[in-house]
């Protein structure tokens, strides 16, 4: 039995409290002569016709796309500076792999060169010894 008028309590004031809203939003002024005034969104520019001009009819510029301040929950914020500096982290661990890429390539470019020096330098030494006599190695 309790249940059923707990229920019932909670529709009679759901029901109350949305016709005084509509009620409200619906119904002019108490005391106003002047009819009410076509509803708009608040905070949105609607175009408005200018006069014409030499023919031509122009409207004002298109609104702009209106932005909602930040979050004011605490866990919201904590979310979006964490994946602001989730996207850091990212972007500054996808410079340092491609420095580290661009070290890595030119000690290997270095190296090369330095193999190669090492290689003629052998070469130039080679070609001044004289050779030696066929048949391997020779015990005096």
């Amino acid at each position: 039995m309790t249940q059923i008028c707990k229920l019932l309590i909670g529709t009679a004031l759901t029901t109350l409290t949305a016709t005084a809203a509509f009620a409200q939003t619906a119904a002019p002024a108490a005391g106003s002569l002047n009819p009410p005034a076509a509803p708009a969104a608040a905070g949105v520019d609607t175009p408005r016709e200018t006069p014409d001009v030499a023919g031509l009819r122009t409207t004002a510029p298109a609104p702009q796309n209106l932005t909602a301040p930040g979050p004011t929950d605490p866990l919201a914020q904590k979310r979006d500076a964490d994946a602001q500096a989730n996207a850091e982290y990212r972007q500054q661990k996808k410079s340092a792999k491609s420095a580290y890429k661009g070290h890595v390539k030119e000690a290997k470019k270095l190296r090369k060169s330095d193999r190669q020096a090492a290689n003629d330098q052998m070469k130039e030494q080679m070609q001044g010894v004289p050779a030696q006599s066929q048949g391997g190695n020779q015990r005096p």
